[in-house]
């Protein structure tokens, strides 16, 4: 059985964590076949419906700006569509993995993360006057400020592992 992380498309249901056991988990969780999408910088993978576009399935705005944020060269090449499960990366067997116990806390844990920046010839990262609720929404910020200002280093510090996401 393995653990990971139901990410809704609509934004007023919460991430929920829970076991996935079969093939049928992972489909009924998206609605669908399966698709995966690797998310190696943070050793997961998230699972959508595999025809979630052609389906004109909701827009996930967390599930795409978790993606965007953790593999730059996604970002704006498409967007996720539908609820997704995001779990570990695959085994040597190829089966899924549990999700990583510090993205589940980033993702699940209600306490503030604050966005930092700093261009490429400054040593000293500037936090952002303003705190995110949540991990999701630093991100999503993180990575419209990488949109608009490419060569702007950002990264994502929070309180409950106390570390940084670049």
């Amino acid at each position: 059985m393995v653990h990971g992380i139901l990410i809704p498309a609509s934004d007023s249901r919460p991430l929920a964590l829970q076991p996935f056991d079969r093939l049928e988990d992972y489909q009924l969780a998206v609605n669908g076949w399966i698709e995966a999408v690797d998310i190696p910088d943070i050793v997961a993978t998230l699972y959508v419906n595999e025809e979630g576009l052609l389906r004109q399935l909701p827009y996930n705005r967390r599930a795409t700006f978790l993606w965007w944020f953790h593999a730059p060269a996604a970002r704006g090449h498409t967007r996720l569509v539908g609820d997704a499960v995001l779990v570990g990366l695959p085994d040597s067997d190829g089966a899924s993995t549990n999700i990583p116990t510090g993205i589940a806390r980033r993702l699940l844990e209600r306490t503030p993360f604050t966005v930092s920046i700093r261009e490429p010839s400054d040593a000293r990262w500037h936090p952002s006057p303003v705190d995110h609720e949540d991990y999701l929404e630093a991100i999503i910020w993180a990575t419209l400020l990488m949109e608009h200002a490419p060569g702007l280093q950002v990264r994502v510090d929070g309180t409950p592992t106390g570390e940084a996401s670049e």
